[in-house]
């Protein structure tokens, strides 16, 4: 995912893939800051060549192709194939291609996306908006005639142990982990410090703030006023029990990072 060009890479994927032929391919990239591209451009640390797929057209590191990647990534993968050693599977012409990475980063998007392109067929496999969607590994799914190539969706797999909290932040932020396991309002505070850091202060003119917020606090009251995230709490007292309607800033936060995934608040790169 190009929120997170390095951030997203699983260290155990990327030592499982040795000399396997492969190619990293970063989605979003209409999300991310064009400014700070470079950070993902040219040959990665494992060998493995970036390609960028969105609904931008873009080559390696580029963003002017008239040609969109999702055309290009099948002549690649096949190319790829062919020049690498086939050991015992010289017989089959057919490719079959693994689709790994962490969760929610678009695996079965770009599998549904290379099959409408190239078969004009419908989908293929569930997408959502949250990590979880593929729980199996599910049976191939082809997607290209000439050369014949066959794709098979995965379960999204994280490290079992991050290296550092701030990984876990970034990853936690586009949706690789489920929100409630990290807490809505942590993720809301670092997400506000990141943009601060790298200077994007989209977040002011989306929300009609009058300057930039240094405490997640005001700014989430100022967006559960705007957007009516109230709750109605029971409240105990001496003559009886009170409803009473108070802000709701966990949904706030919620609706902070939603406008953070979606790119209303700017194209952000996390790394």
């Amino acid at each position: 995912r190009s929120h997170i060009p390095l951030s997203g890479r699983n260290p155990a994927l990327q030592e499982a893939l040795g000399i396997r032929p492969h190619v990293l391919v970063l989605n979003k990239m209409d999300l991310a800051d064009p400014r700070r591209q470079t950070v993902s451009g040219g040959t990665g640390p494992d060998g493995g060549q970036p390609w960028y797929h969105s609904r931008e057209c873009c080559q390696p590191g580029q963003s002017d192709s008239p040609v969109p990647v999702p055309l290009q990534v099948v002549p690649m993968v096949a190319k790829l194939v062919a020049d690498g050693p086939r050991y015992h599977r010289a017989e089959s012409s057919e490719h079959n291609i693994l689709v790994i990475g962490v969760p929610n980063v678009g695996k079965s998007s770009l599998i549904n996306s290379l099959r409408r392109l190239h078969l004009k067929k419908g989908k293929a496999t569930a997408v959502g908006g949250e990590p979880g969607i593929t729980k199996a590994v599910l049976s191939r799914i082809q997607v290209c005639e000439k050369p014949l190539m066959y794709l098979v969706d995965t379960p999204g797999v994280l490290p079992p142990r991050l290296g550092d909290v701030e990984t876990g932040m970034k990853l936690a932020l586009c949706g690789a982990i489920r929100d409630h396991l990290v807490g809505e309002d942590i993720m809301a505070d670092y997400l506000l410090y990141t943009l601060n850091k790298q200077q994007q202060f989209g977040y002011v003119q989306h929300y009609g703030l009058g300057q930039p917020c240094d405490r997640i606090e005001p700014l989430l009251k100022h967006v559960a006023l705007t957007q009516g995230r109230t709750q109605k709490v029971k409240v105990l007292t001496g003559t009886g029990n009170v409803n009473m309607m108070m802000l709701n800033y966990t949904a706030a936060a919620y609706e902070f990072l939603r406008d953070f995934r979606a790119g209303h608040l700017g194209r952000v790169t996390l790394d």
